[in-house]
């Protein structure tokens, strides 16, 4: 079997020195019939290893469940890295930031308030104990000590820039010794202030995160560790989007240029992102440093490889200036296909409200969603309102939609600091609640979700409150609740809040973007599978659909539109579009 240490200077293989030339690929965000694709451009590109976070939520829906099937097997996965040769960095968290929802933590840990956050606090040891446990089930098998491709794995996550407990850091140490890690273990951190000394341990080896002064960085990293080999754990190569701003993106010859200065300086790195991939469904996170900014679907985040998994000219400027210090394959990677560009009609409709709410809780104030069992997606909020007025709550997480009656009465942003509305006077209220995405950095983390009361009508509160959980995990209520629509005036569109369906042909598997113009805001369905949220502000006018998920025949396309759309039609798109700054 193979060894893998921190030497004085270097990484060690087999005692040899090991340079780290290492790709960030999230398998949670790629179709797992795509992995392989994936990981074999890496290599192409010339590195030898790739990087993963876990999401303990997505792997761990609900208390003691723990999924590792399809797109979240993780030991596939790491048996794919190996099987192209490379080796694997392991970073479970338990918190992974990573622009995704709660930044990794289950929601569901958070619904007893006494439960500690990223901190020595027994009830949440106890649970993260028990997703290490699960985890590394998977892992230590695989390191390179078992013949399998893992050579590091991760402590925590740039903790330094959350806190210092110590005694959580060393129970997550002695944790993952417990349960058999005995490849190196390692912290990273920005290489500002004190961050990496409180994000770590003495025994532990210490990385940067950084994407820029690449000189400067790693001279902080060596005067707060004067030994072992320079490693920036997260070279930020590109970046992420929000709703309403612009698509970012990186020079590809700066980018590069950086990238030379790291390898000349004889450090290792992990290029973030090699391929940055989807937040299909409700996954993506947001930011919350004084405005809420939640994620977009796509995390292409100017990646060498795209979110369709085409090489870009950061990914050729990036293998230009590995092949100046290390060997790079001959071949290279084909360029993108033309892709099929069509447009279908929705041709039936069903309405959101309330169709399919599962059965609601007991009247009573106001109740965060987490109530409802349901931790992502969208919630009906209903009450019996005698009187309008003035409706005021302290605080709407993230988006809600007032009907009265089924009429539509306003709409309240989290994003904007709304909180109050005025509503007409007598009727049923029904407010339909979007959780846009859970802040996954800094000091909201695990906060509740919904209408956080109390909740005031002029003044006076409002007690007989309902809440339930809208499931989009099985379309079929909204399939046998849908209508047909006229045919022949696709410019009619459709109202919202619905769920409206269209079919269309495939000659087989393959990879399409759709393009929803006159389209509002709302989530998108091919085949049952959750594409993501599209929203007419953007910067992002297309969706990814992975050619697995295309069948050869009739296919579903199911959206969900929860304003209104100004016609029937959708179209499939000849590539990409994520706004005026796309690459």
């Amino acid at each position: 079997m193979d060894t893998f240490a921190i030497g004085d200077q270097d990484f060690l293989l087999n005692n040899e020195p090991f340079r780290i030339l290492s790709g960030a690929i999230h398998y949670f965000r790629v179709h797992p019939e795509l992995w392989a694709d994936r990981i074999h451009k890496a290599r192409l590109m010339g590195l030898n290893t790739i990087e993963t976070y876990v999401p303990w939520n997505e792997h761990s829906p609900t208390p003691g469940s723990f999924v590792a099937e399809g797109g979240l097997d993780l030991g596939r996965f790491l048996d794919l890295v190996a099987a192209e040769g490379m080796k694997a960095i392991v970073r479970p968290g338990p918190y992974i930031c990573a622009e995704w929802d709660n930044g990794g933590l289950p929601a569901w840990l958070f619904t007893d308030p006494t439960v500690g956050i990223r901190s020595n606090e027994p009830a949440y040891l106890a649970a993260v104990s028990a997703y290490m446990e699960s985890v590394l089930a998977l892992v230590v098998p695989r390191q390179v000590t078992h013949g399998g491709p893992v050579i590091m794995f991760q402590i925590e996550n740039e903790y330094g820039a959350y806190g210092n407990d110590k005694a959580y850091l060393q129970h997550l140490v002695d944790l993952s010794k417990r349960l058999g890690v005995d490849v190196p273990l390692f912290t990273c951190d920005q290489p500002f202030g004190t961050m990496i000394e409180d994000g770590s341990l003495p025994e532990l080896h210490k990385t940067g995160t950084f994407g820029s002064r690449a000189d400067e960085r790693l001279a902080f990293l060596r005067e707060r560790q004067p030994t072992g080999p320079l490693m920036c754990a997260e070279f930020w190569n590109g970046w992420f989007d929000n709703w309403g701003t612009h698509h970012h993106t990186t020079d590809a010859a700066a980018s590069a240029a950086e990238l030379d200065a790291l390898l000349t300086a004889g450090a290792s790195v992990n290029i973030y992102m090699f391929h940055g991939g989807t937040n299909f469904g409700f996954t993506n996170g947001a930011n919350d440093k004084g405005i809420y900014e939640p994620t977009i679907t796509s995390y292409d985040y100017d990646a060498p490889l795209s979110e369709d998994g085409h090489p870009t000219a950061k990914y050729f400027a990036f293998r230009e200036i590995i092949a100046k210090h290390f060997p790079v394959p001959a071949e290279v990677p084909g360029e993108r296909a033309p892709l099929p560009a069509s447009v279908v009609a929705v041709d039936s409709t069903a309405s959101v409200l309330p169709a399919a709410v599962r059965p609601s809780m007991a009247p009573g104030p106001v109740p965060p969603v987490e109530v409802t069992g349901q931790y992502q997606g969208f919630y009906l909020y209903e009450t019996p309102l005698p009187g309008g007025g003035v409706l005021s709550f302290s605080e709407v997480r993230d988006r809600a939609q007032f009907f009265l009656d089924g009429v539509p009465a306003g709409v309240l942003s989290r994003e904007l600091g709304e909180r109050s509305v005025v509503i007409p006077a007598g009727g049923r209220l029904q407010i339909l609640l979007e959780d846009q995405g859970r802040v996954n950095y800094g000091q909201r983390i695990g906060e509740a979700k919904g209408l956080i009361g109390p909740a005031l009508l002029n003044g006076v509160e409002v007690l007989d409150w309902e809440v339930g959980a809208v499931d989009l995990g099985s379309l079929e209520a909204f399939r046998s609740a849908a209508v047909p629509l006229p045919p022949g005036d696709a410019a009619a569109g459709v109202a919202g809040p619905s769920v409206s369906f269209a079919t269309f042909e495939a000659g087989g598997p393959g990879d399409r973007f759709l393009r929803l113009d006159g389209w509002t805001k709302g989530v998108v369905f091919v085949n049952g599978f959750n594409l993501g949220r599209y929203w007419s502000r953007g910067p992002q006018r297309t969706l990814y659909i992975p050619g697995p998920l295309v069948r050869e025949g009739a296919n579903e396309l199911a959206i969900l539109e929860l304003h209104g759309s100004a016609t029937r039609e959708v179209r499939f798109a000849v590539g990409p579009d994520l706004g005026p700054d796309e690459k």
